[in-house]
């Protein structure tokens, strides 16, 4: 499922290409043609993200919120004009790690990503990207305009030069304003949205008070917003804390400690397109985890292998349907 670092560079993706331009709506699957009809020929006002949720804003306060869920990707194919914001700090084509070195040569990762050019470098092409849990490139996209519809997709959001299409979301419903703020009413703090020591404070308060295990806590979306199973699994390695500690029983600067961790991995994930939960690599080692997802965890996914602190075997169980990888002794 993507996660809260995902849907904010997703929202940016809309802000750069979509945002202030009239839209062709369409739902190629059929399943969204009655809400693809009300937004056709409107003109997308605004985008943000809370949370897994995105919400884009057309003409007349008709909002479309969007979760992708389990399955849901965003496809972007034409001119894409990556968002130099993140970029602007870094350089063209440089990113800066957590160390402050500077590596200036692409890395691809196993799925072909280049994990530091990805949306962190300004740019104007023909390409077909698609956002979802990896931001993966595509390739040059050459063939006709508009771009032909490849499998089920629920809404195309076409411009002059750009191409937006949903496939296989959870969520896909027009609201309003009132709705809108109903949703958002529902959800915990989001970093990259409130404010971050008011978060703290809601954050703090709501885990304290609750006898569910903290790994429950952490993925529920009403205390708080855009954690998943990566970063749920690598924010508490990361504050050696057992997952089934319940939330009333861990002290009140770890629990502080634990939003204070969260923003700095979420701005890391916006700013890198990659969930990096390792801190001081030397560059090699930098390199090793951009290019290879396996790299750049402490716990997620290493069932069965030694930890990479203590030696004792990973575990994984199964925790409100979703596996939990933890170490037992490091997290004792």
């Amino acid at each position: 499922m993507p996660e809260g670092h995902s849907v904010h560079r997703i929202a940016r993706q809309f802000d750069r290409n979509i945002v202030g331009r009239a839209v062709e709506a369409s739902s190629p699957q059929g399943r969204f043609a009655e809400g693809a009809s009300i937004i056709d020929g409107r003109t997308a006002t605004s985008v943000k993200a809370v949370g897994k949720h995105m919400f884009l804003e057309f003409d007349d306060d008709i909002w479309l919120r969007v979760h992708l869920g389990m399955y849901g990707a965003w496809d972007f194919a034409g001119e894409i004009v990556v968002d130099p914001t993140i970029a602007s700090a870094n350089g063209r084509m440089g990113h800066t790690n957590q160390r402050g070195t500077r590596l200036d040569d692409p890395i691809l990762d196993t799925a072909g990503e280049n994990s530091l050019s990805s949306i962190g470098a300004p740019r104007l092409a023909r390409v077909h990207v698609r956002m979802s849990e990896q931001t993966t490139g595509l390739g040059d996209d050459d063939a006709t305009w508009p771009p032909p519809v490849v499998g089920q997709v629920r809404l195309r959001l076409l411009t002059a030069v750009t191409c937006a299409d949903l496939r296989g979301p959870t969520a896909c419903v027009l609201q309003t304003p009132e709705e809108v703020a109903a949703t958002i009413a529902k959800l915990g703090p989001d970093p990259l949205v409130d404010d971050v020591a008011e978060g703290e404070e809601r954050f703090t308060a709501v885990v304290r008070r609750k006898p569910t295990a903290i790994a429950l806590l952490l993925m529920d979306q009403s205390v708080v917003s855009g954690i998943g199973n990566v970063y749920r699994a690598e924010l508490l390695y990361r504050a050696r804390l057992n997952p089934h500690t319940p939330g009333r029983d861990v002290p009140e600067e770890l629990v502080r400690a634990l939003w204070r961790d969260w923003v700095r991995l979420l701005a890391i994930g916006v700013e890198t397109g990659q969930m990096m939960t390792m801190d001081d690599l030397d560059p090699e080692a930098y390199r090793r985890a951009m290019a290879n997802r396996d790299d750049r965890h402490w716990v997620y996914r290493r069932a069965g292998l030694p930890c990479r602190v203590c030696g004792t075997t990973i575990l994984v169980e199964e925790a409100a349907g979703r596996n939990l990888y933890w170490c037992p002794y490091c997290q004792a």
